[in-house]
């Protein structure tokens, strides 16, 4: 079997880890390592695992450098130099009997796959898909990812409705079986993401370097979800807007930037404007600020030497929708498959 490490970052999620991890050791098959990387916890995470989990190994990270670089510098330590597959794992995930063979099966077969992800299913009503992933990860031609089984905030049931195995645009980071030579070769997420997109940022580089991400529903798992950011924190709101626009600004071609972001900073800022006349403040400075600071990540990034990756318009890669997802839910089209 080939070398395989599953691993979880963790950041003071001690109880997220005394009540997912067990599932997690108990259904992996033998001879693959489980590993907990700690993002400078300050609640004793690290020696709960340590005293109550003999045999997963513990990497500590001296500071909280979120999801993205947190991923980075675990997985350069020395104890992963012969894996050929990561599977990061949220420490909130709960894993059953047969989840990781299929994943697996499915990268053993496609060698030009780059991420995969299982079926993504709600830990608290476990007949519904869950927001981060669901059934393979999309986006629109204005940047809004979506998946199957997800659009924006209407989550559907699931009754198998979307268990083909089949190319997608992004494998979620709440389950992802990563091949680690693509993973080195990309140099890994980019930190400047912190936590958020970081994982379609990766997949749609990967695609620009001509490989593929999939989802593979015959593994599935369940998500709690929400388990560092709320989703009605501001401060996940700031994330995902500003990453996705620093996103965009990364991966589409120059001559296709200006009138796609132009168009997406105006919605974002329709957004705003309804945040602000519905009393959410806190909302309305979030996207703000985001805006605020993509342009200070703009700068930065034009400011790099040496990109070589051929960019293509969003519109001509698989797993884009070439309408708007935002459109088509006005308009009531809120199921992955009416949106055709």
């Amino acid at each position: 079997m080939a070398r395989i490490e599953i691993v979880i970052l963790n950041w003071n999620g001690k109880e997220h880890l005394l009540s997912f991890l067990p599932s997690v050791i108990e259904n992996t098959p033998p001879g693959i390592g489980i590993t907990i990387a700690d993002n400078g916890s300050e609640d004793g995470s690290s020696q709960v695992v340590e005293s109550k989990f003999t045999g997963v190994n513990v990497i500590r990270l001296e500071k909280n450098y979120g999801f993205a670089e947190g991923y980075n510098r675990a997985l350069s330590d020395p104890l992963f130099v012969d894996c050929e597959y990561f599977v990061l794992l949220n420490s909130d995930v709960h894993t059953p009997a047969g989840w990781l063979e299929p994943l697996i099966y499915y990268m053993d077969a496609h060698p030009a796959t780059a991420a995969a992800a299982p079926k993504i299913l709600s830990w608290l009503d476990r007949e519904y898909f869950e927001y981060a992933g669901a059934s393979g990860g999309f986006i629109d031609a204005l940047g809004y990812p979506f998946c199957r089984g997800r659009i924006l905030r209407t989550v559907e049931n699931d009754s198998g409705q979307y268990d083909d195995a089949r190319e997608v645009f992004w494998a979620t980071g709440a389950c992802m079986m990563v091949r680690s030579e693509v993973f080195r070769k990309l140099d890994g997420f980019d930190g400047e993401f912190f936590a958020h997109m970081e994982e379609i940022d990766f997949c749609w580089r990967a695609r620009l370097a001509g490989y593929a991400s999939a989802v593979v529903p015959a593994s599935k798992v369940y998500h709690l979800g929400g388990g560092t950011l709320p989703v009605s924190n501001p401060r996940k709101l700031y994330l995902n807007y500003r990453n996705n626009l620093y996103m965009l600004y990364k991966n589409l071609p120059p001559d296709r930037r200006g009138m796609t972001i132009t168009a997406r900073m105006a919605l974002d800022g329709i957004s705003a404007l309804i945040y602000l006349v519905t009393f959410r403040s806190g909302y309305f400075r979030a996207v703000w600020s985001a805006h605020r600071d993509f342009r200070g990540l703009k700068k930065s990034l034009d400011l790099r030497k040496g990109e070589t990756t051929p960019r293509r318009p969003l519109k001509e890669l698989p797993g884009v929708y070439k309408g708007s997802i935002i459109s088509r839910y006005i308009f009531g089209k809120k199921r992955f498959d009416r949106l055709l």
